[in-house]
């Protein structure tokens, strides 16, 4: 049976230089046809019995908050129906089925399409979503609000590595048949966003891909907001001092996994997104921020009365309800899911 490894070490051979960019190396060991996220099994992916937690795995409160921004866009944009919400990385489609459950104002008016690579995660969603594989079947011009919440460190990147000069990082196979770097001559020129000088085996990301995709989202939006969660850097240059570890992880059953070129597919590879290198936000907060400006402590408030007065007789309503407390702690957590980035573009007009 053929693995992502397999797929990595044909592309190698086929390769005149016998190596692969590592941008390459990683596309195919999550979206190949035995990656990741895109193998014929489960795969991998985000959920309490998959491999990682996002916030809509959390619990239905991120949604319910989620709703409430999608009201006021609404409003803002004064009715329009359809209503058209793009949610990219759609995974499972946890996040769709929270925003139904919150029954926010514009839910009749919505047009809600989830945009997931992997069949057998498109295969989960609600029926009443829009399942598509790419932003191009979601549409070419956009009226509405996008959504991508821990997708764009999923995006593939050039890997500079500093060796005396800025090198790009390759992927070869070893005499012993493990996978490899090599690094290419020094980067003439070298990309702005890198320091001229760094410690020696200094990394860090070229996400152009990430660029070209909000860049590409910000096309097709012709009125609304597109909104990016995730973890984030201020500059590429603020990677470059610190162990690479901390800005390029892997995870696997919730737990992080080994050296990215280790069992290629049967890990997550992500990366912390350079906001340096993608088009200028108009706002950049945290995800704490974002989350109590549309409500999240009216939200739980209200939970905690629904609980206090069904506490003698606790429904499964109540339950719920009592539930966005503990929900909001790891929602706000600085240290956490509280500390990523909320990133917000608007079409200019």
């Amino acid at each position: 049976m053929r693995s992502a490894a397999d797929e990595i070490r044909a592309a190698i051979a086929d390769s005149p230089d016998g190596a692969i960019p590592f941008e390459r190396y990683m596309h195919v060991a999550l979206y190949g046809e035995h990656g990741f996220y895109t193998r014929v099994d489960s795969g991998g992916g985000a959920g309490r019995r998959r491999d990682f937690l996002t916030s809509p795995e959390v619990g239905p409160l991120f949604g319910a908050v989620i709703s409430r921004m999608l009201d006021a866009e609404w409003e803002r944009l004064g009715h329009p129906e359809p209503l058209v919400v793009v949610d990219m990385g759609a995974g499972a489609g946890t996040l769709a089925r929270s925003v139904r459950a919150a029954a926010p104002a514009c839910l009749e008016a919505m047009r809600y399409a989830a945009v997931e690579i992997s069949a057998t995660q498109r295969a989960m969603h609600p029926a009443w979503v829009e399942s598509v594989a790419t932003l191009d079947e979601a549409g070419d011009k956009l009226d509405g609000v996008v959504i991508a919440n821990e997708m764009l460190d999923n995006v593939p990147f050039t890997l500079a590595v500093f060796d005396g000069a800025w090198r790009e990082a390759f992927v070869t196979e070893a005499a012993n048949g493990t996978l490899v770097e090599v690094l290419s001559a020094p980067f003439d020129p070298v990309p702005d966003v890198l320091p001229a000088c760094a410690p020696h085996g200094a990394r860090a990301p070229l996400q152009r891909q990430a660029a070209l995709l909000v860049a590409d989202v910000l096309d097709r939006l012709r009125a609304g907001s597109y909104h990016v969660f995730d973890y984030a850097r201020p500059t590429t240059t603020a990677v470059c001092d610190l162990d690479w570890r901390e800005w390029l992880r892997t995870y696997r059953g919730h737990r992080r996994a080994g050296h990215y070129l280790e069992a290629p597919g049967s890990m997550d590879i992500t990366c912390d997104v350079m906001i340096d290198q993608v088009p200028t936000p108009g706002a950049v907060r945290t995800q704490a921020d974002f989350l109590s400006r549309w409500g999240i402590d009216e939200l739980v408030e209200t939970g905690r009365q629904a609980w206090h007065e069904a506490a003698s007789m606790p429904t499964l309503e109540a339950m719920k309800m009592r539930s966005r407390v503990g929900e909001a702690e790891a929602l706000l957590d600085a240290t956490g899911l509280g500390g990523f980035a909320a990133l917000e573009w608007a079409p200019p007009g």
